[in-house]
């Protein structure tokens, strides 16, 4: 398994999501995503691996303005104003190769296993 957790430090679900391999023994990499996002690829693959580009954005986001935004600009616009506005994807993002889950998913995770 090759888990990687995209999240910030202040995340509970993103806490949770680390204590989760933790407990199992299984080695992961963090990527807070306040420092460094995810690049297009990586979010091109997480979007596909999860149903597209808006089931990536938390509704419930602080910035209100950028998930308003997103609603109503053109598709082939999102995947770049999602590039540049990170904070409002749903967290964590946890990835394992293709295979990827938005918010905190134990049920999904124990089937890597």
């Amino acid at each position: 398994m090759n888990i990687q957790i995209f999240g910030t430090k202040k995340c509970n679900d993103t806490k949770k999501a680390e204590r989760f391999f933790k407990e199992r023994g299984i080695k992961y990499q963090f990527i807070d995503m306040k420092e460094k996002g995810m690049s297009k690829g990586e979010l091109t693959s997480v979007a596909g691996a999860n149903g597209g580009l808006m089931n990536m954005v938390n509704p419930d986001a602080k910035d209100k303005d950028a998930v308003a935004l997103l609603q109503y600009i053109a598709d082939e616009d999102k995947l770049e104003k999602l590039l540049e506005n990170q904070q409002i994807i749903k967290t964590p993002v946890v990835r394992n190769g293709k295979r990827s889950t938005l918010g905190y998913q134990p049920e999904v995770w124990k089937k890597w296993e």
